[in-house]
């Protein structure tokens, strides 16, 4: 940061603060102050690692106030930012309470500020061993500024003020202690966190630091870890950094690709691999520049971790012991040494409910982007703004039209493509006689109907005979389709839902606002009706390639009560968008 760039300072004293009796309270700025929000924080921990686990929850929930997206923590225990002298960052020794801290902290994230990308950076903290290696100044992590993924526009810190005519000193000194170790915008302004802590210092007198609490931690030159990765989330972030915090010299990350993805809850709305590596390659290179990363595509439980001779240690958590120790078993097969199996607690997620796991999880996650708009609503300036129309699809089985007559009962008016499939079999519709040219009169029943079935066979397996018949029948059902909606237009109804199986195959998305899908694993499947029989012989998508063109995803995996209300949330949210429309 220049020394001579613009800076202003906050001081967050207690007539800013809220506090309440109980001591896991969470201290809040007086919204009436209307403090500046940054998009990006970093937060400069100052307390002794003994006394930081009681203050962590309401420091992040004060940091919160001031940061919208991304905070970074930095860790220097005992800086004293009031002395008069400028301090300098120096290396931190990996003890076994830092170990339990980043835990503690990325548990207490979730619980108080889920909104916020929480990274915990660690370029500090390194074995003397380490740090003079050669590839550093001695004692000096940072002989240059080092580059974040986002530039800190804010700094804050838990420092304690003995006098209030210090803050402008202090703040001063916090801005140039961050600028020579990271680089930060040039207008980087500082805020003291500086809540009422009586209550909690009365507690932390009884909390004297002992030399069993020094206790360093044993670290490794390379390290392994597993995991699908998915929206990272704190337990990924944990898992990551400690990781981060073992390993010297390499860190390998194993992430699963497609074989692995088959038994994933939602596995539909699984980020691609190359997003999650891109994220993770991101997180580990702020949190730890100095490491040599390598990220690589898991295909069955094992991957690399059982043929790589350089590696020492594997991070699991209680759920994943056994397979390392099955990668321990490979290994001794392969005539490798085995891997130190470095445990990791599971967090637990505060706010999951009756159908999600109690432990933070990626699956949890995926379960609550059901129903919310996930991309918005591509330009639909082409049709009437109302009735707006819903484009509901999904696989045979599925639940779609279930949760179609759900939408109907809220409101919306249903428009059943299937239905009017049959009704341009009928005899004397235009394709009925341009089926009978195309395919023969021998497909009519004895009331001259078309019979489905014998159509259905002359087209199976083959796509030239197939796309022929799509392109008499779903063209004609377009225009009922059409037909319906200025209907519903005509008497002044607000909500259309398309219920149509081949949405997006018959390129029907041109008369719809949104793309709504449903989801459910094959083997949860309901059984195959003639109807969803002639659906398959239409080379209907897979679940997966319907997902990546949808704005709204829902499922019916779970009870009828959870997807009543996933379509509940899913109507609620769409009503919003229609007002601000």
């Amino acid at each position: 940061m220049s020394q001579t760039s613009t800076a202003r300072s906050f001081f967050i004293n207690q007539s800013d603060c809220i506090y309440r009796d109980d001591w896991h309270s969470l201290w809040y700025p007086d919204p009436a102050r209307n403090m500046t929000m940054f998009s990006t924080g970093i937060l400069v921990l100052t307390s002794p690692l003994h006394t930081l686990p009681l203050r962590i929850a309401p420091v992040l929930s004060s940091a919160a106030q001031l940061v919208e997206r991304t905070l970074y923590v930095h860790l220097h225990p005992g800086l004293n930012l009031g002395s008069g002298s400028q301090p300098r960052p120096v290396f931190i020794p990996p003890v076994v309470d830092l170990s339990a801290l980043i835990t503690r902290l990325y548990s207490n994230a979730a619980d108080v500020c889920g909104h916020l990308d929480v990274r915990v950076l660690l370029t500090n903290v390194r074995t003397q061993s380490a740090a003079c290696s050669g590839t550093t100044i001695p004692n000096c992590p940072f002989p240059t500024p080092q580059s974040l993924s986002h530039s800190p526009e804010v700094v804050l810190t838990d420092f304690p003020l003995q006098d209030p005519g210090q803050s402008h000193q202090v703040t001063q000194c916090l801005q140039r202690y961050t600028g020579h170790c990271y680089v930060c915008s040039p207008s980087l302004q500082s805020v003291l966190l500086h809540p009422q802590l009586m209550r909690l210092q009365e507690k932390e007198e009884g909390l004297k630091e002992s030399e069993d609490k020094a206790e360093p931690l044993e670290t490794y030159s390379d390290v392994v870890v597993g995991g699908t990765f998915d929206r990272l989330h704190g337990a990924h972030k944990t898992l990551l950094n400690i990781s981060c915090l073992l390993a010297n010299r390499r860190f390998l990350i194993g992430v699963c690709d497609q074989a692995m993805l088959k038994k994933k809850v939602l596995k539909e709305l699984v980020e691609p691999y190359s997003l999650r590596t891109q994220r993770l390659q991101e997180f580990v290179e702020d949190i730890k520049p100095s490491l040599q990363v390598e990220i690589v595509p898991l295909d069955d439980p094992y991957g690399v971790s059982v043929v790589d001779p350089l590696l020492q240690c594997i991070v699991v958590s209680e759920e994943t012991r056994k397979g390392g120790m099955a990668v321990n078993k490979k290994r001794i097969e392969n005539g490798l040494p085995a891997l130190v199996l470095h445990e990791i607690q599971l967090l637990k997620d505060a706010h999951h409910t009756e159908t999600e796991e109690e432990k933070i999880s990626s699956s949890s996650l995926r379960s609550r982007l059901l129903g919310t708009l996930l991309t918005p609503p591509e330009d639909a300036s082409h049709i009437a703004p109302f009735p707006y129309v819903i484009g509901l699809t999904g696989g045979s089985g599925s639940g779609k039209s279930s949760i179609a007559r759900q939408l109907e009962a809220l409101g919306a008016v249903r428009i059943d493509c299937d239905k009017l499939g049959h009704e341009v079999y009928k005899p004397g519709t235009a394709a009925y006689h341009r089926v009978l040219e195309e395919f023969g009169s021998d497909l009519l029943n004895g009331d001259k109907t078309i019979n489905r079935r014998v159509l259905g066979r002359k087209v199976f397996g083959n796509q030239e005979r197939l796309k022929a018949l799509t392109d008499i029948v779903w063209p004609e059902i377009a225009l009922l389709v059409k037909n319906r909606i200025s209907q519903a237009r005509e008497e002044g109804k607000q909500v259309c839902v398309l219920d149509a199986a081949v949405l997006l195959e018959a390129g029907w998305t041109d008369m719809v606002h949104e793309v709504w899908v449903t989801v459910i694993p094959e083997e949860e499947r309901d059984g195959v009706t003639p109807e969803d029989a002639l659906r398959r012989l239409q080379s209907q998508w897979s679940s997966s390639k319907q997902v990546g063109h949808a704005n709204v995803v829902l499922s019916t995996l779970w009870e009828p009560e959870v997807t009543r209300k996933q379509v509940l949330k899913a109507w609620n949210l769409l009503q919003k968008r229609i007002q601000h429309r």
